[in-house]
C-alpha cells in the first residue's frame, strides 16, 4: 500500500512538473499564450484527480479481494458440529430433567477429561459440581450446551454415554433450540464493544426498556449503572474494559435473568464479587433458580451449601455426591476442602 501511494504520486507529481515546465517555456519563448498555459494547467487538474481516483479503487478492489478470500475459506470449513437431517426442536415443559448417562469425553484422544460419568439434575433442583481446577467441570457445561458431542474422537470403541433433557438426547434435536433453552453466567463473561443496555438485551432481543432495568435490579447493577452521567447508554468498551470484573459479572447476570430460560448454569458466577454483594446476588439467584433445573459449578463451597446435591469430582470422575451435610459426615475430600476453606477465610 506504501509502495502503491508512493509510485503514484511520484509519477504524478513528475508529469504535472514536466507539463508545466514545458507550457511555462512556450510562453517565454513566444509559441503560447498565458491563457494556454492555464488551460494546460486546468487539463492536468482534470487528469490526474481521475488517475489518483483510479488508485484508490485499486487499493478498495484488493482489499476487497482479500475479505472474500478469507471469507471464503471460512464457510469451506466443517462444522465440527452438525444437527441431524430433519432434527426437531427440543420439547420442553417448565422445569425439564437434565440426565448425564455414563458420558466419557476428551478433547484429545490421548487426554480424556470425563469418565463416565453419571447423574441427574431432578426438575426444577439445583446440583452442584465441585473440586480442584481441571477436574472437568466446566465441560459438563460445554457439553450441556452442545459445544462438543460426547465421546472420544478416534477411540470408536468408547460410546461416550448421552445427555438428555426432558428425555430427549441432545444431539438430536436442534442445536438452536437447545441453547434457548438454556442461560448461562460464565466465569469470563463476553461484553461488546456498545452501551450497557444493549449488552444486558442480548440474553433476550427486542427486549423493553422496562425489562432490563428489572433485570439491572435484580443483578444488583441498577444503582450502579444509574449513577454513571450516560446511565444505560454508558459504553462498557471492548470486552468491558471499563467495568470492573465485578460489574462484568452482574451484567452477565442481568443478561440471563432477562432470558429466563428454564435450564440454568452458574459457572463459577459470583467469582468477581466481594462478598457482600455475593452474598445478596447468591440468595437472589437462589430464588430465581427456586423453580428452574440448575447445574452450579463453584470453587467457593460456601455458594453450594443450599444445593439439592453435590458432586465432588476429581480427575473427571465422581468421587464423592450428596448434600452438604451428608458430605460433611462422610468426612472425605469435600470434607477437607470445606475445612480448608473455612480456616482460610
Amino acid at each position: 500500500l506504501s509502495l502503491l501511494n508512493t509510485g503514484q504520486q511520484l509519477i504524478i507529481a513528475t508529469g504535472l512538473v514536466a507539463m508545466l515546465w514545458r507550457a511555462t517555456q512556450g510562453v517565454v519563448d513566444g509559441r503560447m499564450t498565458l491563457g494556454d498555459l492555464v488551460m494546460v494547467n486546468a487539463f492536468m487538474i482534470q487528469l490526474y484527480i481521475p488517475l489518483g481516483f483510479l488508485g484508490v479503487l485499486y487499493r478498495e478492489i484488493k482489499q476487497s479481494l482479500t475479505d472474500l478470500s478469507k471469507m471464503f475459506n471460512l464457510m469451506e470449513r466443517e462444522r465440527e458440529i452438525a444437527d441431524q437431517p430433519g432434527a426437531p426442536a427440543l420439547s420442553l415443559q417448565a422445569s425439564p430433567e437434565v440426565r448425564f448417562e455414563n458420558v466419557s469425553f476428551a478433547y484429545e484422544p490421548s487426554r480424556p477429561i470425563l469418565h463416565n460419568i453419571s447423574f441427574v439434575i431432578p426438575p426444577g433442583k439445583t446440583v452442584a459440581v465441585v473440586g480442584s481446577s481441571g477436574a472437568g467441570k466446566s465441560t459438563l457445561a460445554r457439553l450441556l450446551f452442545r459445544f462438543y458431542d460426547v465421546g472420544i474422537p478416534g477411540s470408536p470403541s468408547v460410546a461416550g454415554g448421552r445427555i438428555t433433557i426432558a428425555g430427549q438426547d441432545i444431539r438430536k434435536v436442534t442445536q438452536s433450540s437447545l441453547r434457548q433453552a438454556i442461560g448461562i453466567v460464565p466465569q469470563d463473561t463476553v461484553l461488546f464493544n456498545d452501551t450497557v443496555e444493549y449488552n444486558i438485551a442480548y440474553g433476550k432481543p427486542g427486549a423493553s426498556r422496562a425489562e432490563v432495568e428489572e433485570a439491572a435490579r435484580a443483578a444488583r447493577i441498577h444503582d450502579f449503572i444509574s449513577s454513571t452521567p450516560a446511565g444505560y447508554g454508558t459504553m462498557v468498551g471492548e470486552r468491558g474494559l471499563k467495568l470492573s470484573g465485578g460489574e462484568k459479572q452482574r451484567v452477565a447476570i442481568a443478561r440471563t435473568l432477562l432470558k429466563n430460560p428454564p435450564i440454568m448454569i452458574f459457572d463459577e458466577a459470583t467469582s468477581a464479587l466481594d462478598s457482600a454483594n455475593e452474598r445478596a446476588i447468591q440468595a437472589e439467584l437462589r430464588s430465581i433458580a427456586e423453580n428452574k433445573t440448575t447445574l452450579v459449578v463453584a470453587h467457593r463451597l460456601s455458594t453450594v451449601v443450599d444445593a439439592h446435591e453435590i458432586l465432588v469430582m476429581e480427575a473427571g470422575q465422581i468421587i464423592e455426591r450428596g448434600t452438604h451435610a451428608a458430605l460433611l459426615g462422610q468426612g472425605g475430600r469435600y470434607a477437607s476442602m470445606w475445612a480448608l476453606q473455612q480456616s482460610s477465610e
